[in-house]
């Protein structure tokens, strides 16, 4: 109230008595209201500020953030704002929509939700962008369904043709063929002329009945690779829509072998406390094993306690959450307003492709 810090428990009791903590008491008495609020607010701007820039949209623990807010010299103490408790507070936060709250074993988790105006836009431009892409997708999902109708149709057509033996009911019957669409006078002259001529050879009847033969072999081998070729134009589209259903997908679990981390936490000892290390193990989804670099000692460690790492430019760096999950990229240039970097995928299928704005916390250095 007094905006006073004192040197010792004498100099706050001189204090208490001195003329102007009275004089502030008789203030404060005549509406206590105002003050309490005026502090409430300042607490809460601060701890979401905190909030916000140290840990972002990440889900975390809302001892971790206290602790943190706390070690601030000038910060506002609990007990001259109306929440009694921080899991009052962490409630409070909840209903009144500023943070995404559950309870879980390990107690009250928060996670910040981000109404900056910028950042509203650039997830609308972002969601148009996955609309273009799925409208593209249905499109060529089309027209393969088309090709592959077509297909079905011509093989329809050609099964319901049937080649049969060439018979005669008559020996005196004279045989004429026609090749091509040759008009009725041309038949006429071969007519006329097989007549003169009737030593004339004619194509045997062995022969006559292998060439439907062929015919349909020819057409059979080009049904089988055309059936061949949909296929594998099928398992690319099944291969890409699976790769997006998995990779579009925010997950919680975001730690890997092989990236380096920081440690954010004082409950496994100060010589540890914002320390690097690499990810040698997995415990499970949200517990690791990491060696850190000072000294190569191992600890375990949960996800909520660490953050990632963003090297120098140039360097490689593993994704480790969004759309191109696991890939390696390398570092190129960061936004320091809105949180995120670009990164170039540089091995694997994807490689030389641009992965823009892309958020700090879904990123981290690749141990060498």
């Amino acid at each position: 109230m007094c905006q006073k810090q004192c040197r010792d428990e004498n100099g706050f009791k001189c204090h208490c008595m001195s003329e102007s903590h009275q004089r502030q008491l008789l203030i404060a008495g005549e509406n206590p209201a105002s003050f309490n609020n005026y502090f409430s607010d300042e607490f809460q701007k601060e701890f979401m500020q905190l909030l916000k820039s140290r840990f972002g949209t990440k889900r975390v623990q809302n001892n971790v953030v206290y602790n943190e807010y706390i070690g601030f010299k000038e910060h506002i103490h609990m007990n001259a704002t109306r929440w009694e408790t921080l899991s009052q507070f962490t409630k409070w936060l909840g209903r009144e929509g500023y943070c995404k709250v559950d309870q879980t074993e390990k107690g009250w988790f928060i996670q910040y939700i981000d109404r900056d105006p910028r950042v509203l836009a650039r997830q609308k431009e972002l969601e148009k962008a996955k609309a273009r892409e799925r409208d593209d997708e249905e499109r060529h999902a089309k027209n393969i369904e088309e090709m592959v109708r077509k297909g079905k149709e011509k093989e329809a057509q050609t099964a319901n043709v049937e080649c049969t033996e060439l018979k005669r009911t008559n020996d005196e019957e004279k045989v004429a063929f026609k090749f091509g669409a040759s008009s009725s006078s041309s038949g006429v002259s071969e007519e006329t002329s097989a007549a003169v001529k009737p030593t004339k050879s004619f194509p045997s009847i062995s022969s006559i009945q292998s060439q439907p033969s062929k015919r349909k072999s020819k057409s059979s081998n080009s049904d089988s690779n055309s059936k061949k070729k949909k296929s594998a134009l099928e398992e690319i589209i099944a291969h890409e829509q699976a790769r997006k259903k998995k990779n579009n997908t925010i997950v919680e679990n975001w730690l890997r072998v092989g990236i380096v981390v920081k440690v954010t936490t004082k409950r496994l000892g100060e010589r540890f406390n914002k320390k690097k290390g690499v990810v040698v193990e997995l415990q499970d989804r949200f517990i690791a094993t990491v060696v850190m670099n000072n000294g190569g000692d191992k600890i375990k460690v949960d996800q909520t306690h660490l953050e990632t790492v963003l090297p120098t430019f140039g360097k490689k760096v593993v994704i480790v959450n969004g759309e191109y999950r696991g890939e390696i990229a390398v570092m190129k240039s960061i936004n320091m307003e809105e949180f995120t970097a670009d990164v170039e995928i540089c091995e694997g299928r994807y490689a030389g492709r641009m992965a823009k704005s892309i958020k700090y916390e879904h990123i981290s250095k690749k141990a060498e």
